[in-house]
């Protein structure tokens, strides 16, 4: 997260704000819920260890974590807590046989009143939008559950193409190669606007 670690994201719908020590308990809550955790292949952690978790994540250089806040609760009285419905998260990596660097992507929208709404879907395009500018990345890629219908609709309409199944772990593999015709795709889908962010 020290990639991002002073960066903000402004869209219609969502603001994405870093991961921070005070988003800990709520973001604890929601992973309390087991199929939370079931549909994005997480471990129960206790209070403590999400503590842990979040600031090695925040120490981490190939993580990038916002967490998702809903635009119009944030703009009331500039709350996260009260605004927060979710995370997205991007796990980067070199593969040494093709030489090139993927980012592994995630979204959860936890609150249940919260989906539906399109906050996952423009979460992840300015997630991806911020990644592809500011990085040098050749492909995303996500791995969901094979129940996930949701996920999975969401990122083949961001034309991901299944590479994989893992009938073991009971996951898809989806990948997306970035390229000049799909970045120019993206740029029309959603509106980014980057600002400087102070906890």
């Amino acid at each position: 997260m020290r990639l991002n670690e002073k960066t903000k994201l402004l869209g219609k719908k969502v603001v994405l704000v870093p991961y921070e020590a005070r988003h800990v308990p709520k973001y604890h809550d929601w992973m309390s819920n087991e199929t939370l955790r079931d549909l994005t292949a997480s471990e129960e952690l206790t209070l403590s260890e999400e503590y842990l978790m979040q600031l090695s994540w925040r120490q981490d250089t190939d993580k990038l974590t916002f967490i998702v806040l809903a635009a119009d609760i944030y703009a009331r009285d500039n709350d996260e807590i009260a605004a927060m419905v979710g995370d997205t998260n991007l796990f980067l990596r070199h593969e040494p046989d093709t030489n090139q660097k993927v980012a592994e992507a995630e979204i959860m929208i936890a609150e249940p009143q919260a989906r539906g709404k399109g906050y996952g879907r423009e979460a992840m395009l300015l997630m991806m939008k911020y990644a592809q500018s500011q990085l040098e990345l050749n492909k995303f890629e996500v791995k969901i559950d094979m129940d996930n219908a949701v996920s999975l609709r969401l990122f083949e309409s961001f034309q991901f193409v299944e590479t994989g199944r893992v009938e073991v772990f009971h996951e898809v593999t989806m990948e997306r190669e970035i390229t000049t015709e799909w970045i120019g795709w993206l740029d029309k889908q959603v509106d980014l606007t980057i600002e400087s962010y102070s906890a």
